[in-house]
């Protein structure tokens, strides 16, 4: 291989940078679809179209005509609960509530049907397994952890390698089966809830608890391995040798290759996204990037492997590496993806027998938390009403990582082999000869005999799913209200909460008789009725067997609960989980919130506030009252005279930093309404302390009704915006008339569809 080749397996691009015409040109070794990336930039499109653009990837990495060696290009995807990028596919519970049921043997069931829808659309690398062992449950990938516990973590990782591998010396990367990558190496769940932070722990907590998952993930013959985005003790772990080389190749034995977490090693000391020699002397030995600038490291990178900077031995030592996990995937036999023995089989995406193996990981799951007078199980007879938000809502069931990255802007019919649990319910109330009717918001023209509400978070992923305390939804408690309503009115309430972590529900758990902790199902909302729902005899068709993988807060401050620390003091220990089979009567819990400081800074404007530490300040040629959209005074009502220059603008006490943010391609995002058009042109900005960055928005506002602008926040970094230190997160302005209506603005994932820097 030529210098320039070698370099080229050294990068893997995602697929909205890059198309196939480039890898004619450069010869690199893999290319990825990031959580927001699809074929025609169009997050909904079919199957067809991922093998078709995956054909077109392959053949331009295949093509030469100078002698050189054909080194066949992979692609890599998260497929973390199932193929869950793919429309149609099986969409199993997220790790979390796979930790509840304690059933390796289903683990590898779960890991072999994912890894055969994924292979179904020819892709063949799925950055699966997360082993984090989550210590902070404020951290926004808690979901993404089988437990708290390293032993959980220790008996799925292993049993997920072979489900998604195959089994050495059996059926090991056979066809169906794809490549597995075992992350965050190492430590990423002791950051102290914060996404990409600092866990600061002895090296023996390091060894004794966040490797776990690696102890036997390893011996089952992970081929690849993902370094974490975050440090321990200061020091990133993408660039930190001793761990990389030392500890996990030479120590650990690992001979496949690392492959970079989203350009994360642009954090590393001395980086750039651009350029990091450092990252690869570390021991990285695939970069994960995105943007307009990957021909720039790999020139970058290409120029320190011929002057020494990245020694030869190192760089042979990687390239040998991505080759050896090539030739053993069979990537160089393989032929084109469409030409694969399973490639194009579309109806192994929600294939029967891989619904009913996501039907009895939901069933296995469930966590009954509360039973007071036995309500549950359900008659089947009976008048049932469903209410809740989540009831009739797959894509909440769903959560992160689901068709979209955040899972966010999907509906059901976005999952048609999915189904609701409301769907479940009616379907198993009809069967016994009763009845079920749904109504979101709990509304009945006759009273039910029960009612189940079924109400949680709200999907996310990294980033936006990070909170400051573990209380739910502190801002809105129609969830709660709903609740009490119906127990008011004398109706038996069983309440099923969806989450991506154990949270400080006390209030909710007081106004229901009944409390199921049903985590992140995915598209099997009808598991959740096998086990609600008796048989026609009256008698359970299923029983709970779900028990805790995490500690259940007593307290909302309660951040840090695991059963090894001092002090363990949790509402239900890891291991809780009622039966049928079992009397127990929960009483009154203790409803006192402790005052916290924490706040979401991500959160800059929401229901008529603006975050903890910021002001938003106007004036001058600029009116601003208050206005309804959800609420009362919910919304500012924004008003130029067209007398002067005029910025509305949220002002920070502390300096924010939104760096990882920036990096992890989220948006600023502003929800309003145009009640009066602007009469010149109008800009979105954000400021430092020494400088200010903006972009045009005239061309989005006109008068009309509610919408969404989202801009990215690197259209204000490029303009030489220091994101770790923005004073003003959002800054809109203009000299002449306008009138706007502002409902929200944060910092987030962009909702579905093209966005850009600006509308002019």
């Amino acid at each position: 291989m030529s210098i320039e080749d070698k370099v080229g397996q050294l990068l893997q691009v995602d697929i909205a940078s890059i198309t196939p015409k480039d890898l004619e040109t450069y010869k690199l070794g893999s290319i990825l679809n990031g959580g927001n990336s699809a074929p025609n930039n169009d997050e909904l499109a079919p199957a067809a179209e991922w093998l078709n653009l995956f054909d077109a990837f392959y053949d331009a990495s295949v093509k030469r005509s100078d002698g050189r060696p054909v080194v066949p290009v992979i692609w890599g995807t998260d497929a973390v609960h199932g193929a869950n990028n793919i429309v149609g596919a099986t969409l199993f519970p997220h790790n979390i509530g796979l930790g509840a049921m304690r059933d390796p043997a289903l683990i590898k069931r779960i890991g072999a049907a994912t890894a055969a829808e994924t292979a179904a659309t020819g892709i063949d690398w799925s950055f699966a397994p997360t082993v984090a062992v989550v210590q902070d449950d404020r951290w926004g990938r808690t979901y993404e952890s089988y437990s708290e516990d390293p032993t959980i973590v220790a008996a799925y990782a292993g049993q997920m390698v072979e489900g998604i591998q195959g089994t050495v010396g059996q059926d090991f990367m056979k066809p169906g089966h794809v490549i597995s990558s075992v992350k965050h190496f190492l430590g990423d769940g002791g950051t102290g809830g914060r996404d990409q932070g600092d866990t600061r722990v002895p090296e023996a907590v390091l060894r004794d608890v966040h490797a776990a998952g690696y102890l036997t993930a390893l011996p089952a013959g992970a081929l690849t391995v993902m370094p974490s985005f975050s440090s321990w003790n200061g020091e990133k772990m993408t660039g930190n040798k001793s761990l990389l080389t030392e500890v996990l190749k030479e120590r650990m034995g690992f001979d496949g290759f690392t492959i970079g977490d989203w350009n994360a090693h642009g954090q590393v000391t001395g980086c750039t996204n651009e350029d990091c020699a450092p990252a690869i002397n570390a021991g990285l030995d695939m970069f994960m990037y995105s943007g307009p600038g990957w021909k720039q490291l790999y020139a970058n990178t290409l120029r320190e492997a011929k002057d020494g900077t990245i020694p030869a031995t190192r760089l042979d030592d990687a390239v040998r590496r991505i080759l050896r996990v090539k030739v053993i995937a069979g990537t160089f036999d393989a032929g084109r993806p469409s030409s694969r023995p399973t490639a194009g089989k579309f109806a192994l995406l929600g294939a029967p027998e891989h619904r009913a193996v996501a039907r009895q990981a939901v069933r296995e799951s469930l966590v009954l938390l509360k039973n007071n007078g036995n309500v549950l199980p359900l008659k089947p007879s009976a008048n049932i009403l469903v209410a809740g938000r989540g009831a009739d809502n797959i894509g909440q069931q769903a959560g992160g990582w689901s068709i979209t990255w955040q899972g966010t802007d999907v509906t059901n019919k976005d999952f048609p082999n999915g189904q609701s649990i409301w769907s479940g319910i009616d379907q198993a109330v009809r069967a016994g000869g009763g009845k079920a009717m749904l109504a979101v918001d709990g509304t009945y023209a006759a009273k039910p005999d029960v009612a189940i509400v079924v109400f949680g978070e709200t999907p996310y992923a990294e980033f936006t799913g990070d909170r400051p305390t573990l209380e739910y939804s502190p801002d809105d408690k129609s969830d709660l209200a709903l609740l009490k309503k119906l127990k008011a009115a004398g109706i038996p309430v069983v309440a099923v909460f969806l989450s991506g972590r154990p949270l400080w529900v006390n209030p909710e758990l007081n106004a229901a008789d009944a409390f199921v902790a049903a985590f992140l199902p995915g598209t099997e909302g009808g598991g959740v009725a096998d086990v609600l729902i008796a048989g026609k005899d009256g008698r359970p068709a299923n029983d709970f067997r779900g028990k805790l993988s995490f500690s259940w807060p007593k307290r909302l401050d309660q951040y840090v609960l695991n059963k090894r620390d001092a002090g363990y003091d949790p509402l239900f220990p890891i291991g809780y989980g009622l039966t049928y089979g079992a009397t127990s009567t929960l009483a009154k819990l203790d409803e006192s919130r402790p005052a916290v400081s924490a706040g979401d800074q991500n959160a800059l404007f929401v229901r008529g506030r603006v975050v903890a530490g910021a002001r938003f300040n106007s004036g001058g040629p600029l009116a601003q009252t208050r206005t309804d959209r959800s609420a009362q005074e919910d919304s500012l009502r924004l008003v130029w005279n067209g007398k002067g220059n005029g910025e509305a603008a949220i002002e920070q006490a502390t300096p924010i930093d939104v760096t990882r943010e920036t990096n992890g391609q989220l948006s600023l995002i502003v929800d309003y309404r145009v009640t009066a058009a602007p009469s010149a042109p109008v800009t979105l900005g954000m400021a430092d302390p020494a400088k200010s960055a903006t972009v045009p928005l005239n061309g989005g506002l006109t008068k009309g009704d509610w919408t969404t602008i989202a801009v990215p926040l690197r259209c204000f970094a490029d303009q030489g915006l220091n994101m770790k230190t923005i004073v003003k997160p959002f800054a809109l302005a203009t000299s002449g008339t306008l009138s706007i209506d502002v409902s929200a603005i944060r910092i987030g994932s962009a909702p579905a569809g093209p966005v850009r820097c600006g509308v002019k």
